[in-house]
């Protein structure tokens, strides 16, 4: 897909981008609420932000928990934009961000609807089903190492 262009996003400009795609993703098609969604972490993470035809589409919120770990979260693709691997290219692209930044250990949240999807990019699951906005997750683990290159 040689029109599809994913960049660290500035969060000052690209922002009202960002917000729009999680809006549409997470609050109208999941009926997650503004106060959960937007939570007060976005000014201090690093953001992904995916255009399709230059128009934004895409998205994924990067958060370093510490020195050696981090959390991707947000990870949304507008409907329309939905099965061209937009989602996966931005996870790969979040993925290098953070070797570059020697992360050695990334986690996710991962809705169970698409817990699959992150098993196929490496993730592990750990622990049982839990409720996030109402919504069932897991949480997954993927191990950063510049020797295997995964």
């Amino acid at each position: 897909m040689d029109n599809l262009v994913i960049k660290i996003a500035d969060f000052s400009l690209d922002f009202p981008a960002i917000q729009h795609i999680r809006s549409v993703v997470f609050q109208i098609e999941q009926g997650v609420a503004a106060e959960l969604e937007f939570d007060g972490h976005d000014g201090a993470a690093d953001h992904l932000l995916a255009y399709l035809d230059g128009q934004p589409v895409g998205t994924a919120r990067i958060r370093k928990l510490d020195h050696n770990t981090a959390k991707v979260e947000r990870v949304a693709v507008l409907k329309s934009a939905r099965g061209f691997g937009i989602g996966k290219r931005i996870m790969i692209e979040a993925l290098a961000f953070l070797r570059k930044a020697h992360v050695a250990e990334v986690c996710i949240h991962a809705q169970e609807a698409v817990r699959d999807f992150y098993q196929r990019l490496g993730f592990k699951p750990e622990g049982e089903i839990f409720f996030e906005a109402g919504i069932p997750h897991v949480k997954m683990k993927k191990l950063l190492t510049s020797q295997t290159g995964r």
